[in-house]
């Protein structure tokens, strides 16, 4: 009778032993899979205006790996924080050259440069 019972308190045991090493493995792979964050800073040398700040920060906010996209009108600077699993700075440029606008090296769409507010083009009305 005795032994039946620290039988039982040791699979008991073991089963609570499994149970933590579960959980921590769990949220062990959760915290990988989040992506790590990153943060790069990205020259908008075309940028002109308020107008043109807006519009790059909302067309940034709809871009699917970034958490944050600041824009500094008078430094005419970006700075993004992205997830570094989901998108790159290439792509991040990219989309800003889908709104119109320089960002780095990679030169604006002409199509979307064109169809900006006089004010948010080179020069100005």
């Amino acid at each position: 009778m005795i032994k039946f019972q620290l039988n039982k308190q040791k699979d008991s045991n073991m089963k609570k032993i499994i149970i933590i090493l579960l959980t921590g493995l769990i949220l062990g792979l959760m915290a990988c899979s989040k992506g790590e964050a990153k943060q790069a800073d990205i020259a908008l040398t075309t940028m002109q205006c308020g107008m043109c700040e807006a519009t790059i920060e909302k067309g940034m906010s709809k871009i699917k790996g970034i958490t944050k996209f600041d824009v500094d009108l008078e430094g005419k600077t970006g700075h993004v924080t992205y997830k570094a699993a989901v998108i790159d700075i290439a792509t991040i440029e990219k989309a800003v050259s889908a709104l119109g606008y320089q960002a780095n090296e990679t030169l604006a769409d002409p199509v979307a440069y064109e169809a900006l507010p006089g004010c948010c083009k080179v020069g100005g009305m």
